[in-house]
Order: structure tokens, then sequence, then C-alpha cells
């Protein structure tokens, strides 16, 4: 199966929120990414609202139904209830995802940098699979490459893994020739358990093209930070035909 391009419009609100108002307009932007090829779009509402709000979700949900593509949620399945905020498992039963991605992030991180420990009790964590399940979506959950647990989550009934690609990236951008293996080698062990393998963080035109590469059976890359970096200095159309021009020659 074709590697798939879901892009994060998670920067674009960002931006609009950091004046306040409208502007730039997610859907928008959320739109020329999809009139130029992408396969779907991602977003991960965080309980504060730093970016993506709830009533995001629910008119980018709209979108994705629109053109007929899929709609990846991420969040934090143990994160509370609050104001603006239902809850992950709340917003995925109002909008029903095709994916469902879960992430366990704090309030207080900057951004997703690790992924499930998947020692210890893990009855919750397979609780909320088992309801988002039952909801229609596909579960996958955040890894990190490398974990020697990797096939617990199929295990919980997870449908998918999605691999921590930062330190990939880092390791890329430093020229190590073996960036890639820890991904290579845990993508190959989650595949061997049944579970369809993602991957996303710091990707970029830079560096895809390798990681896709090296790591074989990729399913799906979900790239916001650095391709709205690059769409900055070329344009959103211009740089996600890039992208799709990588994954499709993977």
């Amino acid at each position: 199966m074709a590697t798939r391009l879901s892009v994060n419009v998670n920067k674009i609100a960002v931006l609009r929120n950091s004046r306040g108002g409208a502007e730039p307009d997610v859907v928008r932007a959320a739109r020329a990414c999809l009139d130029a090829g992408a396969h779907g779009i991602t977003v991960h509402p965080r309980p504060d609202a730093r970016h993506i709000r709830a009533d995001d979700v629910l008119v980018l949900a709209d979108l994705t139904r629109e053109y007929g593509v899929e709609f990846n949620l991420e969040g934090n399945p143990f994160a509370p209830p609050r104001a603006g905020y239902p809850g992950f498992l709340a917003l995925c039963g109002q909008v029903r995802p095709a994916q469902a991605t879960l992430v366990p992030d704090s309030d207080t991180q900057l951004t997703s940098d690790h992924g499930f420990d998947f020692s210890g009790d893990l009855g919750a964590l397979r609780e909320h699979i088992a309801a988002l399940r039952a909801l229609g979506c596909r579960v996958s959950l955040f890894v990190d490459a490398g974990d020697p647990r990797v096939e617990a989550a199929a295990a919980l009934q997870a449908d998918r893994v999605e691999l921590y690609t930062g330190p990939f990236a880092e390791a890329f951008a430093a020229g190590h020739a073996d960036a890639a293996r820890a991904c290579a080698g845990t993508a190959r062990r989650a595949q061997a358990a049944g579970l369809g393998v993602n991957a996303g963080h710091d990707l970029s035109q830079a560096n895809l093209a390798a990681f896709l590469a090296a790591v074989p059976g990729v399913l799906e890359v979900s790239i916001g930070h650095a391709l709205i970096a690059e769409a900055m200095h070329a344009g959103l159309d211009a740089t996600v035909r890039r992208y799709r021009a990588l994954v499709d020659a993977a």
C-alpha cells in the first residue's frame, strides 16, 4: 500500500490565535492542502486550546467529509475535560474521525516528544481504545522508536502505531548513516504483530525520502511543522505537491 500524506494544520491555528480573530483561516489552509493532493488532514486539539480548538475540529471534520478524505484526530485520552475542551473521547464521538491517534502528552509539553510506556497497568488505555473503536475510529498509538514492548499495542487492540520520528530527524540532520535504524526495527516488529505503521514529527522535505526508503510499509506520514514552515516560502500548493511526489516515489 502506498504511503499516505496527512497534513497537520495546527501551526495555522497558532498564527491565528496569536492575534485573535479568524485569520489565517484554518479551513481555507486545509482546503488548499487537499486541493494540492494531501490525502487527509490531521489536528491535535489540546485542552489549553493553544492552537486547534474544539470548534475547529467540527468544521474540519465537515471539510474532510466534503472531500472524502481521512480526518486524523490526535490527543491524550486521559486529559480531563475543561471549559472549551470536552475531552478527547467526546470530540471523537462528535466527529467520528477515520483515525484517532492517542498521544501521552501533558499540558506543559511544548510538543509531543515521547510515546506510550507499555509497562505497568494498561487497563485504562485498553478501555479508551475499545471506546474509540466502538465509534468506528481506527486507533493508532504514538510510540518511541526502539520501544522493546511495541507489540503490546496489538494486545491492546490498537490498529496502528505512529513512530515518533523526532530522534530520527535529529540524527539525520547530524549526518548519521543509520539514522532510521531504530524506526525500521520497530516498524518491522509492529508489522509482525499485525499492526499498521504511521510516522510523524520533524519529517521534512530534507529527510522524508530517506526515511521512507529505510522504513518500508509506512502507511501514513503526518506532517505539519516543517511543511508549514516550508510553505511560508514556497506556498502551500507547491509544498504539498512536493511532499506528494516524495511519498508517491517511495
